[in-house]
């Protein structure tokens, strides 16, 4: 009983891994949308995205903050200049301890920074001198801004949800290249699986079609060169056999993995003929001007290379930043007498920076900035110009594609019969072996073309949604269903 329990141990596994597993082109895509690699990459740059954009608008909001100096100890000789303008050398023997809260507020409008501040500070002195100091500034408003001339905030609240938006449409065209990429790799293992079908049929005929050539040269009705060159196509059928044997398992491994799935012995089913839809140009360029993250994109770089002027411009000439406080504050040795008749505190500070001459270094980043400027329009048109030359193309193609398909399979249905029509002819004697080989070889020219043409159909299809980013069969667009956020 012991013996046979170890033997279904050891049998179970291999059981379940020689299980085929029966799989269509709709099931293989729809895994690799929620498994595969490129998905999980696609939702982690998603994410990513998303996160910056959340920072974007983290930034408009109040910022409450604690800081705090807790605490600060020095014991050291330092020097000092005393009230009649003598440096002397002191011993600072002190500690100093410092807490405040501070409330925070961008404003878009200006560019600049305006803050609330509350501060209390304590110092106390060791040595000969021993006492306590406190400092209390209950109340500090101040606003800070680098430059007049350029406003950050401005060129961020047009670029980031252009960035933001260009993040969810690349999401969706990368689903619609996890189609392809799919598409891809189910039609490769598909052609080696129907390959090595045919590579299994043909040795087989030929097989036995030496045997009876053996038996017709004992005979002596064909040629000892007739014999050999049969004996050189059965040959060539082991051979063929076994390269399409290592073909399948490659192919096989490749979208197994790419899918995680647990079993690499797949057996796929030759995908159902699309229902018959027409594709007009000019709602697919429509619907690609609408949809696709390239019409965001075009939009984004323009802004930042005019972001990138409007900072040299503003930085470059004369530079004009200003700084404002006003608050109150109180200090003394009792700390239950801080908060009584407290002092104004106040001051405007604005800084202007101009250079007279820096050897033309302002003048060449402007001139740079509005070069890239010109540089980016440029490419942007040419982009848009390749973009809808695209999708013309695509199109055009595609209104081809499905006639090919039927060309292709009834070529593959008459290479075949025409080869079983030429075999029983050989068995008969009526043609050479010649003639047979090239029927063959027709046969297998013509499956192999109706196999690429099937994929190329499939491959062009999702191409086509890719690009348009539209469902022509639903007549919808193509949407992001589940895009996670933690």
């Amino acid at each position: 009983m012991q013996r046979i329990f170890i033997l279904l141990i050891i049998i179970f596994p291999l059981a379940t891994f020689s299980q085929v597993k029966k799989i269509t082109l709709n099931e293989a895509i729809g895994i690799a949308q929620k498994k595969s690699p490129d998905y999980k990459i696609n939702l982690n740059r998603n994410q990513a995205s998303y996160w910056r954009f959340r920072n974007y608008k983290a930034r408009f909001l109040p910022e409450l903050r604690f800081n705090a100096i807790l605490p600060e100890y020095r014991n050291e000789v330092e020097l000092i200049t005393n009230d009649e303008g003598q440096d002397v050398f002191r011993t600072k023997n002190q500690l100093f301890l410092q807490g405040g809260l501070s409330l925070s507020q961008s404003v878009p409008y200006t560019g600049g920074t305006l803050s609330i501040n509350s501060r209390l500070n304590r110092i106390e002195l060791f040595g000969l001198d021993e006492n306590i100091g406190y400092a209390v500034f209950p109340f500090s408003l101040n606003y800070f801004q680098n430059s007049l001339f350029y406003n950050e905030f401005k060129w961020d609240k047009k670029i980031e949800p252009l960035v933001f938006e260009e993040s969810k449409r690349d999401f969706v065209e990368s689903m619609e290249q996890i189609s392809v990429s799919t598409s891809n790799r189910y039609f490769d293992l598909l052609k080696a699986q129907m390959q090595l079908e045919i590579a299994k049929i043909n040795l087989k005929n030929q097989d036995t079609l030496y045997q009876i050539s053996k038996g017709r040269f004992k005979m002596g009705k064909i040629a000892e060169n007739e014999l050999l060159q049969m004996e050189l196509t059965l040959l060539n059928s082991k051979n063929n056999l076994t390269t399409n044997t290592i073909e399948v398992k490659r192919t096989s491994q490749n979208l197994a993995r790419y899918l995680e799935l647990e079993t690499e012995n797949l057996e796929l089913a030759v995908p159902e003929e699309l229902p018959l839809f027409d594709v007009d140009i000019d709602k697919a360029l429509s619907e690609a001007q609408t949809n696709r993250k390239a019409v965001i994109e075009f939009r984004r770089k323009r802004l930042e290379a005019e972001k990138e002027v409007a900072q040299q411009k503003g930085n470059n000439r004369v530079r004009l930043g200003v700084s404002a406080n006003f608050g109150i504050s109180q200090n003394g040795e009792d700390f239950n007498n801080l908060f009584n008749n407290f002092n104004k505190q106040q001051s405007v500070q604005v800084t202007i920076g101009l250079p007279i001459f820096d050897w033309g270094v302002s003048k060449s980043r402007r001139k740079m900035a509005e070069a890239n400027l010109n540089l980016t329009n440029n490419s942007i048109n040419q982009d848009q110009q390749e973009f809808e030359q695209e999708i013309y193309l695509h199109v055009l193609n595609w209104s081809s594609l499905r006639d090919f398909l039927y060309t292709s399979e009834k070529a593959k249905e008459v290479a075949t019969k025409r080869y079983d029509i030429s075999q029983k002819r050989y068995i008969l004697g009526k043609i050479s072996i010649t003639d047979l080989n090239i029927a063959l070889r027709e046969k297998d020219d013509a499956v192999l073309r109706y196999l690429n043409s099937l994929e190329r159909f499939w491959r062009d299809y999702y191409t086509l949604r890719q690009l348009t980013l539209y469902d022509f069969i639903n007549d919808k667009k193509i949407e992001a269903e589940d895009i996670l956020y933690d």
